[in-house]
């Protein structure tokens, strides 16, 4: 550059672009959305003309890097460590125009332009390659490989993605081992001495960009689907991000909730309650921070937005406490799907072994945030357990807490606008009720529950049109199904607690065992095709629960009470045609056994007892015909 006033012109058309970019771009009309971002790109042109080209930009061109494929070996994690050159001093222009490269590739990626936008990048990697390792180059070095990364991402080139994100990776990781001190930012090369930024600064704004490499490296690791190193690299994203206050308090909240969800599935209760605790923490945030200086109608649309987050991330609570609950169920049942209460006992004497040491074994790799924010977020989590419960009043707690967010997904996810959702949380109500019914040990006490459940889920399925909503009707009318034959079971085990059977309690019982019945056949006509045919075989998808309701049908026709023989026959023969359906089926379709094998067993029983069972009674009932 000739003369000093080049310079100061240069500063002030690199500082204008900036504003242009990330402040008057936002005001551009629909119908030129890229109007500041085009003049932004003519000054930066401006400023590379004014600098002229890097005195070492010709030798570093025929070293190699140019704008085509993924990184050259010497911009991988080898050259990170020890590529020839690393450490290298830069030359002033060097980095000023690596500056201005980063802008510009930066600038064509806004407006689409992905091709010139990589050339841009690949020649910001070019004039630093050498001296990526000093501070003067070593965050210009990353951003440019983190956003070559998000480039060949969404060209669906994921592991070139990885490539340039590991490489990134690998630049900070290296530079904070050898170097360590805050490198400048790359926009400070055009700032005055008196205008540069604090080392406190410095640091946040080098932390941010390689918080944002591990955030794509844990979407690049999604797609390619190495599950469990995108979740390490997702929590250390959060944890960063709480650690240099890097991240939209609303987003954050609803990617920690999310999180949570892998957490359960893999049973580490105490993780996903971890990341749920600080998800309403920093959601909280989100809701004492709305902005006074929007439109009414854009802090309407906020807090609705607001609305629905929270709503989201109370569904998350509602799964983490229904699958503690059934993660409880499961170690606790026995081979009728009782209680066993030896299991119970050995359990609680196992806890009281390994609770401590595990509590606080997982604490020290999850904790999110700074002293204030952990305090918060621990006080959340008291509320809830992390261990399965093993008695009614631990699982009546999880129980509550999980119907508290019930409540408050409810109050956004409406049956008018929102059917589908609104139905999943009811139904995920009447889980948490099934669930906890298995603790209660008094039987009436049980059925209540269970009544609880009917009385949520069966107005679901009265304006619920099966066209289009078929699945959540079929859901809805099994759920319907066995909740009353649950409730029908319970009833007949009171009932043989009596020295006699009197009427109400017979009516009960028939009552009962008649609405499972009707759902049981509602569900199974729904299979049928449009000439009300029952299929000849069925699908995957529904072999099981079509076979079972036909068991439970058959077996519901048994229990039914009545004085009249003739009604007692016609039942019988009812159920032996539901047995003789399920034999009949699995010796045609042999793979289907696997599906059914204690209902099939049981089939083949009544199926040969019931014939002879049925000639005794027409036997008695022939003097009277």
């Amino acid at each position: 550059m000739a003369t000093p006033a080049a310079w100061a012109a240069a500063c002030e058309k690199f500082r204008a672009s900036l504003s242009l970019s990330q402040v008057e771009s936002q005001k551009d009309p629909e119908n030129d959305p890229y109007k500041s971002k085009y003049r932004a790109r003519e000054l930066l042109q401006e400023v590379k003309a004014l600098l002229g080209p890097a005195a070492d930009e010709d030798e570093d061109e025929e070293a190699g890097g140019g704008a085509g494929g993924g990184p050259s070996e010497e911009e991988g994690p080898a050259a990170e460590r020890a590529g020839p050159g690393a450490g290298a001093e830069p030359s002033a222009r060097a980095v000023r125009l690596a500056a201005v490269e980063l802008q510009l590739g930066l600038n064509h990626i806004d407006t689409e332009e992905l091709a010139a936008g990589e050339e841009h990048l690949q020649n910001c990697l070019r004039l630093v390659r050498r001296s990526r390792l000093e501070p003067a180059a070593v965050s210009l070095h990353l951003q440019a490989q983190n956003n070559l990364g998000i480039l060949w991402s969404e060209r669906d080139e994921i592991e070139t993605a990885q490539t340039y994100l590991e490489s990134a990776e690998a630049l900070y990781n290296q530079y904070m081992k050898e170097i360590g001190n805050p490198p400048l930012d790359p926009n400070e090369h055009f700032l005055a001495e008196e205008e540069k930024l604090t080392e406190q600064e410095r640091s946040r704004r080098f932390e941010k960009a390689y918080t944002h490499t591990l955030y794509y490296l844990a979407q690049v690791y999604q797609h390619l689907e190495m599950i469990e190193k995108a979740v390490q690299y997702c929590h250390t994203t959060l944890k960063r991000q709480l650690e240099h206050s890097g991240y939209r308090p609303a987003e954050w909240a609803i990617n920690a909730a999310t999180l949570s969800q892998y957490y359960i599935n893999k049973q580490c209760f105490m993780e996903s309650r971890h990341c749920l605790s600080a998800a309403s923490v920093i959601f909280s945030q989100a809701e004492q921070t709305a902005s006074t200086e929007d439109s009414e109608s854009e802090r309407e649309q906020d807090q609705q937005d607001l609305h629905q987050r929270k709503a989201e991330i109370a569904r998350c609570w509602i799964k983490y406490c229904l699958s503690l609950l059934q993660n409880a169920q499961a170690s606790l049942e026995d081979n009728i799907g009782e209680l066993d209460l030896d299991k119970q006992s050995e359990l609680k004497a196992q806890r009281k072994r390994e609770e401590d040491e595990k509590e606080n074994g997982r604490k020290k790799v999850v904790l999110f945030g700074t002293s204030d924010v952990c305090d918060a977020i621990l006080a959340v989590e008291e509320k809830v357990a992390c261990v399965p419960p093993l008695d009614f009043r631990e699982a009546r707690e999880v129980f509550l807490v999980g119907q508290n967010y019930v409540f408050e997904a409810k109050e956004y996810f409406q049956v008018d606008g929102y059917i589908t959702d609104h139905i999943e949380i009811v139904q995920d109500h009447s889980s948490l009720f099934k669930v906890l019914a298995f603790f209660e040990e008094d039987y009436e006490r049980r059925c209540k529950m269970h009544k609880r459940r009917i009385d949520m889920l069966e107005p679901l399925t009265v304006d619920l049109n099966p066209q289009y909503y078929l699945l959540i009707n079929r859901q809805l009318q099994f759920e319907l199904a066995h909740t009353y034959y649950e409730m029908m079971d319970l009833k007949v085990a009171i009932a043989n607690r009596l020295e006699e059977l009197d009427s109400h309690t017979i009516k009960k019982i028939n009552s009962l065992a008649q609405s499972a019945i009707k759902y049981y056949e509602l569900f199974l006509d729904s299979l049928k095709d449009p000439n009300k045919v029952f299929p000849e075989q069925l699908s995957e998808d529904v072999l099981r629960p079509a076979l079972v309701a036909k068991f439970h049908i058959a077996r519901l026709y048994g229990k039914l009470i009545t004085s009249d023989g003739r009604k007692e026959l016609d039942n019988m023969q009812a159920s032996l045609e539901y047995y003789t359906f399920l034999v009949d089926y699995c010796e045609r379709y042999p793979e289907a056994v696997r599906a059914v094998e204690t209902e099939l067993e049981l089939s083949r029983e009544m199926a040969g007892l019931l014939p002879a069972k049925m000639e005794r009674l027409r036997a008695k009932l022939s003097p009277f015909t």
